[in-house]
């Protein structure tokens, strides 16, 4: 399971976040600040100074959101969460084909991920397109809904027709690097809890359990 969409923020949460960043028109600048030499041929959005005190205040929230969602830490295993940025796109913006950079300032891209403040209905284009050896997938989310997926992949955005897309985007520094060791642990765990909620405690689930620890413990990093 490369992929992982969840909602994540609540419609309170999106108008606090919404308002905010409204509210603080003088700190949104050229998305091409913060992408590489390659990336920035290919950018065109807004985005929320990373310095100003707006983006500090919604990056915690966004943090504490991760950081407490059961099903993320467990498809993720996040150990850093970071470079969070908030980003619009009006009408004609895209964002090219690109590679997030493996190593940031802030920390390792193992995952990337993408939360909508806005619902998909609101605007025409702004899919958000990710690359895969054969084939690609497309995504469009509910306001509030997170997708997470693998930095190692290309992806793109779509122009916008119509109407915003604002976004928040950030990586993910996980325990464990491959992608495919963090499946199996996804795996396991979802199938132990499943266990658990269905029958309860037993000492075979324990053994489940300790392998888990176990496998985490060894993998991680």
């Amino acid at each position: 399971m490369n992929y992982l969409t969840s909602q994540l923020l609540t419609k309170e949460e999106i108008e606090i976040i919404i308002k905010q960043l409204n509210n603080d028109s003088k700190s949104w600048e050229d998305g091409k600040k913060t992408a590489g030499s390659h990336a920035s041929k290919v950018k065109n959005n807004l985005q929320l100074n990373r310095g100003s005190e707006t983006s500090k205040k919604c990056s915690q929230l966004i943090i504490k959101k991760i950081q407490s969602n059961p099903l993320i830490k467990s498809f993720a295993l996040p150990k850093t969460i970071h470079g969070i940025m908030f980003t619009k796109s009006l009408k004609k913006m895209k964002y090219g084909r690109h590679i997030d950079n493996p190593f940031m300032s802030t920390g390792r891209s193992d995952l990337s991920f993408t939360i909508s403040l806005t619902d998909k209905s609101s605007y025409i284009g702004g899919e958000l397109i990710i690359e895969e050896l054969n084939d690609e997938k497309e995504f469009k989310l509910n306001a509030g809904e997170i997708v997470i997926y693998p930095s190692t992949h290309l992806h793109s955005v779509k122009e916008v027709g119509e109407g915003e897309r604002l976004v928040c985007v950030g990586w993910i520094e996980s325990y464990v690097k491959s992608i495919e060791e963090r499946e199996y642990l996804f795996d396991l765990d979802a199938g132990a809890r499943g266990l658990l909620a269905k029958n309860g405690r037993s000492d075979e689930l324990d053994l489940i359990f300790k392998s888990y620890s176990n496998l985490l413990r060894l993998l991680g990093n």
